[in-house]
């Protein structure tokens, strides 16, 4: 063994697969940054990293037949060892080494401290360009910083902080949404990756952000701990971090104090007159803020009506600390809009309805410069009526105050549904949508959108991106079914309809897509289940059902029955498309001026 060493080391063998190496990566290192500065596809490194891996056995086997000489090359067993000169060789083989050495220091150094090099990620690809909705929406011409916040990690000794911490997050966020020159991805977004071991380069990609914020939280009785960092996604260098140690009673100027130091990290420009504060919190009480985190922890979480009255309880201790906190009285707001949902009857909603018109009222007379006030009002005032014009003011308004909140976004964007301006709505759930690239909620009221504008194709694409998203929500295959359907493919919307829950909604789409294929027995009987189990709440379904299958009489029979029940399905019997038939027929605009009058 010894010997054959001494052979190895006499050929050089050794020294050419130093010198192999290392001009290899020289190689790797200069495809990676020149990859980055024009922009080359990465198949093109992978394929010059395959071509050296293949390359180095070949190399050592010709290094150990060959022996290069004054004459040029020839076998080793060819060459006299009086005249040899592999010691010259190698010596040769040395200084490349040495050389290549200086070279790879040379420009890791050059590609670290020169900016613009490597690894400046593309902008995501806009909506309209990207051949599905699946990836995210962000406009082409949108050339602002971009920033994720992600939960901050309780490291509290009990772990029992988790809403401080989490509260905090969603204030920087607020905060740095302030910024017009920066885009902030939304809450539902960004928090969607709490406690998954997810790096920050994927995170970054899927929410199509350049940066990413994180921290922890330490909290002990009135001490606080904040650590932060500003991470770039290219590269996962860090821009800034900084480590905070305060009195609890500072945490609102701490807020401010990190939104502006990554502001700061981030070159931002602000416009004239501009500053990052904290001025929408609304109370200097500490007692009173820790209770609103602790509510809003409780919204975020809704399970039951015990959830909601958890917050309800929480906020109402809030207000009592602090009167005029007018974001507590927004929230108390949302959270009577959740009990009016979850109501058993027309009275406790109605009920809750009022609560929620009173709070959100306060919260305006308040802070009339808050955006979220006139919102959850809007909100509120669009499940009585989205068509009225105080639900359009107020959201109008809630939109020029801050017009980067994707929750503000979809609320006005369900209420352009509502009056049947589909373009528009279109238009506002892809703005939601570049803030939210991950809101289930938002891909699925996209896709219906699409589908009463007739654009069937794209409603699919984003209906099954609302399903990748949230697959338990099989609800969703009723909106896929009526995509099909309307776009003359019968067989397909059966088929969606069969995957999503036994309920009227799935017997509704039956009924019409087994009309569709011809089969009229399986049609009458998925209607006569319909009528047998559901007409005291399914009339306005049953009216689509016989409208669909052309059975004029039937229909305006089911739809006078759903006007004297009230039923919530009338709201979009303007733009109903499966009652297109009946639009023509005069009965169809006496129906409509009823249910005008009657609002």
């Amino acid at each position: 063994m010894p010997k054959f060493l001494a052979e190895l080391q006499r050929r050089n063998v050794i020294r050419v697969a130093i010198a192999y190496l290392a001009v290899g990566w020289l190689i790797l290192q200069a495809g990676d940054v020149l990859t980055g500065m024009f922009e080359l596809k990465p198949a093109i490194l992978r394929a010059v990293l395959l071509i050296l891996l293949l390359g180095f056995v070949p190399a050592l086997v010709f290094a150990w037949v060959y022996e290069l000489t004054p004459e040029g090359l020839r076998r080793d067993g060819e060459v006299d060892p009086a005249h040899s000169i592999t010691h010259l060789t190698g010596r040769k083989l040395d200084r490349l080494v040495i050389g290549v050495l200086f070279a790879i220091v040379g420009l890791l150094l050059f590609d670290r401290f020169v900016p613009g090099l490597g690894h400046t990620p593309a902008p995501p690809a806009p909506l309209e360009a990207a051949g599905t909705p699946a990836d995210p929406p962000v406009s082409a011409t949108d050339a602002r910083e971009s920033i994720a916040v992600l939960p901050f990690a309780d490291m509290s000794q009990a772990r029992d902080q988790e809403y401080f911490s989490d509260g905090l997050s969603e204030e920087l966020l607020n905060l740095l949404a302030q910024i017009p020159q920066l885009r902030v991805i939304a809450r539902t977004s960004s928090f969607s990756f709490k406690g998954k071991d997810v790096d920050v380069a994927t995170i970054a990609k899927t929410l199509g952000v350049t940066t990413v914020l994180e921290g922890s939280v330490r909290k002990a009785g009135d001490r606080l701990r904040v650590t932060a960092q500003l991470i770039r996604a290219a590269d996962s260098s860090h821009l800034w971090s900084e480590t905070y140690d305060r009195e609890l009673t500072d945490v609102f100027k701490l807020q401010d104090e990190i939104a502006g130091a990554v502001v700061e990290a981030l070159k931002v420009k602000l416009l004239p007159a501009q500053a990052v504060s904290n001025h929408t919190h609304g109370t200097a009480n500490p007692a009173a803020y820790d209770q609103f985190l602790i509510a809003r922890q409780f919204l975020r979480r809704i399970t039951n009506t015990d959830s909601v009255n958890s917050a309800l309880k929480a906020l109402d201790a809030a207000i009592a600390l602090d009167p005029g906190y007018a974001e507590a009285h927004i929230e108390r707001a949302v959270a009577q809009v959740n009990l009016a949902i979850r109501a058993d009857d027309d009275t406790a909603s109605t009920a809750a309805l009022q609560e929620a018109l009173a709070s959100a009222n306060r919260a305006i007379s308040l802070a009339p410069d808050l955006a979220g006030g006139y919102a959850v009002r809007g909100a509120t005032r669009s499940i009585v009526d989205p068509r009225s014009p105080e639900t359009e003011a107020d959201l109008e308004r809630a939109l020029a105050l801050d017009p980067h909140d994707s929750r503000i976004l979809s609320r006005y964007a369900f209420m352009l549904d509502h009056v049947g301006r589909y373009p528009e709505a279109i238009v506002a759930y892809r703005k939601a949508l570049e803030l939210d690239p991950l809101s289930s909620v938002s891909w699925s009221a996209l896709g219906m959108s699409l589908i009463a504008d007739g654009q069937f194709g794209e409603a699919r694409r984003a209906l099954g991106r609302a399903l990748e998203l949230n697959p338990g929500w099989t609800d969703l295959y009723q909106s896929i079914g009526n995509a099909e359907l309307l776009d003359a493919k019968p067989q397909a919307a059966l088929d969606a309809y069969r995957r999503t829950s036994d309920n009227l909604y799935s017997r509704t789409g039956i009924a019409m897509a087994e009309h569709s294929l011809g089969h009229a027995a399986e049609s009458q009987r998925m209607l006569e289940r319909l009528i047998a189990e559901n007409a005291g709440d399914a009339a306005y379904q049953i009216a689509e059902v016989h409208a669909w299958r052309g059975e004029k009489d039937a229909a305006f029979e089911w739809l006078e029955r759903a006007r004297v029940q009230k039923d919530p399905g009338l709201l979009q019997m303007k733009t109903d498309r499966a009652l297109i038939g009946l639009h023509g027929d005069s009965r169809y605009a006496d129906l409509v001026r009823k249910i005008d009058e009657a609002r």
